[in-house]
């Protein structure tokens, strides 16, 4: 595959500047494009700074994460949410009980003991 005229910059050297083959143009369209490639490597550059930005504080916070792995946390964070289900299972059974046994509406013991309805 013939290598292109107007090498690509990397991101070893995001600045890298584009030489052209044929001597600069002074046509209105020349120029235009010298001014869009400029701005692209302006872009090109802040992005870059913007990579190394979001780089350094994902290495600075990985060190005071408990566990690096995302499979491990989501199975710590599954197995917790079974634990709460099951502790408000019982909560709301006992809840349950007490308003059978007081014969009223669990709505009602729900606001005695300061249970949202949406709890």
């Amino acid at each position: 595959m013939p290598s292109s005229p107007l090498p690509l910059p990397t991101t070893d050297s995001p600045t890298a500047t584009i030489s052209p083959q044929a001597p600069p143009s002074t046509t209105p369209e020349a120029v235009k494009e010298a001014k869009k490639i400029a701005s692209l490597h302006a872009k090109i550059s802040a992005l870059s700074a913007q990579i190394a930005a979001t780089q350094a504080q994902i290495d600075a916070i990985k060190p005071q994460l408990k566990s690096p792995s995302p499979e491990t946390t989501v199975k710590q964070h599954i197995a917790l949410l079974h634990t709460y289900n099951e502790i408000r299972d019982v909560g709301q059974g006992l809840l349950g009980m007490v308003a059978e046994n007081r014969g009223v509406r669990i709505r009602d013991v729900y606001g005695e003991f300061g249970v949202a309805e949406g709890d």
